[in-house]
């Protein structure tokens, strides 16, 4: 990789986690505290700011949540594990995180439920929106060579995790063998440039970022384990739908409009992930943007759950319906 490269790379990864909040923030009053105006009820949502979730910033833009009764503020975390403990608290009242977390997290006992769709695969095998990069010139040629090495996600035992050891087993490896560990996102390309690890798991702005500098992508798991799967959704926790069933009902509102504007518009969609990623146009005219759909693929979440007790990150087949109520 050529040096100008990853400098390059290492800029997109430190900006690309920078925390964001609504574009505008509401006044504070005389003690410096955060208000929303009087009409509307505050909220926070809590993200990861990726491709994945730039329907909710575009429809922050549009104004659909302020049509809905909403005054939105929108925090930053490195993944939805990290996002799920601070809607239980209160902290934030809904949340982005894979799917397979949230069934993890409902294992455990938390009571969380989907309240939204958020994004899916494009069901392209051959240009998703994720997948595993190695190095350009690793001596790893398919994604069953991964057997034995070590292999990075955002998180350990999420969704990325379970569709990398499928796309393993099915190529012919062994994906018990292979070690998964965490690091996030925009530390992920440096990591495997730097031998630090084998691959690694990454969604976009990354994986057009990693083809960029002359790594190579060897699957794109997320669309070969299933076409139609969904990748995450926004929830929220049991309690707090149970309190607030109108303020549930206008963010659903809202967010269907925001899913529905992101996916008949990639060139706002382009924009706005310029505005919490600061990428550059040249990179985001070229990633790959993922499906935005309303409605959350059941058959191909059975399939992921199916997939996670096989791999021993569930120890039970998961309730669906407690999630998707």
């Amino acid at each position: 990789m050529k040096k100008a490269s990853f400098f390059a790379i290492a800029a997109i990864a430190a900006i690309a986690l920078t925390g964001c909040t609504d574009s505008e923030a509401p006044e504070g009053d005389a003690s410096g505290e955060a208000s929303a105006p009087a009409d509307l009820t505050p909220i926070t949502v809590g993200v990861i700011p990726i491709a994945d979730t730039a329907a909710l910033y575009l429809g922050d833009s549009l104004g659909y949540f302020e049509e809905a009764g909403l005054d939105l503020t929108i925090e930053t975390a490195e993944s939805g594990a990290a996002i799920a403990p601070a809607v239980v608290s209160g902290d934030y009242q809904f949340g982005f995180s894979n799917n397979l977390s949230l069934l993890t997290a409902n294992e455990k006992g938390l009571g969380l439920q989907s309240v939204s769709a958020a994004v899916a695969t494009t069901g392209d095998t051959s240009a998703d929106m994720g997948g595993i990069i190695v190095k350009g010139d690793s001596d790893i040629s398919s994604v069953a060579d991964l057997a034995g090495k070590t292999v990075s996600s955002n998180a350990v035992g999420n969704i990325n995790q379970v569709v990398t050891r499928a796309a393993i087993d099915a190529a012919g490896g062994d994906s018990s063998t292979t070690e998964f560990v965490e690091v996030a996102f925009p530390d992920a390309i440096a990591a495997v440039e730097n031998d630090q690890i084998d691959a690694a798991f990454v969604v976009e702005p990354f994986v057009t970022a990693a083809i960029e500098a002359g790594d190579k992508v060897i699957s794109y798991a997320y669309a070969e384990f299933d076409p139609k799967l969904d990748i995450a959704s926004y929830f929220t926790s049991n309690a707090y739908a149970d309190a607030n069933p109108e303020i549930v009902e206008a963010f659903q509102s809202a967010m269907q409009k925001s899913l529905e504007a992101a996916q008949s518009d990639s060139d706002a969609v382009r924009e706005i992930i310029g505005t919490y990623t600061k990428n550059d146009a040249e990179t985001l005219a070229k990633i790959v943007l993922p499906t935005y759909p309303t409605e959350i693929n059941r058959d191909a979440l059975q399939k992921l759950g199916d997939a996670a007790v096989e791999y021993g990150i569930l120890t039970a087949a998961p309730d669906l319906d407690a999630l998707l109520k």
